[in-house]
C-alpha cells in the first residue's frame, strides 16, 4: 500500500508544473542535506513563500523558473555533474523527496544505476 502511494506521488509530481528558485548566477538553487544536493521545487508561490520565511529570508527576492517535475527528473538531474535529487515543498505540509534512484531518474543519473556500477 505504501509503495502504491509513493508511485502515485511520483506520477503526480512528474505531471505537475513546479517553481524552482534560482541562485545568484541564474542556475537552479540547491540545498545540501545528508551529503546530497537537492533541487528545491515548490507547487506554488505560497509554498515557496513558506520556505523563504522558514529560512528567515522572506525579505530578499527569490526569482524562479517554472518547469515540470518530469523535466527536472528526466533532463535536469542527468545534466548536472553531481548526484542530485528533488525536494518538493520543503518546510511545508505535504513535502516529498525524490532521490536520484532508479525508477525516479534515468539509470545513468541514479546512484544505484549504470553509472554507479
Amino acid at each position: 500500500m505504501a509503495r502504491t502511494a509513493a508511485l502515485e506521488r511520483l506520477a503526480d509530481f512528474r505531471s505537475r508544473a513546479v517553481l524552482v528558485p534560482l541562485d545568484e548566477q541564474g542556475g537552479l538553487w540547491t540545498a545540501q542535506l545528508g551529503g546530497l544536493d537537492w533541487i528545491c521545487a515548490f507547487s506554488d508561490e505560497e509554498a515557496l513563500a513558506r520556505f523563504t520565511v522558514a529560512r528567515d529570508e522572506a525579505e530578499r527576492e527569490w526569482p524562479y523558473r517554472r518547469t515540470t517535475g518530469a523535466r527536472l527528473l528526466d533532463e535536469v538531474i542527468p545534466a548536472v555533474d553531481f548526484p542530485c535529487g528533488v525536494a518538493l515543498n520543503a518546510a511545508g505540509p505535504g513535502g516529498a523527496v525524490f532521490p536520484p534512484m532508479r525508477g525516479i531518474v534515468p539509470a545513468t543519473a541514479a546512484l544505484d544505476g549504470e553509472a554507479a556500477a
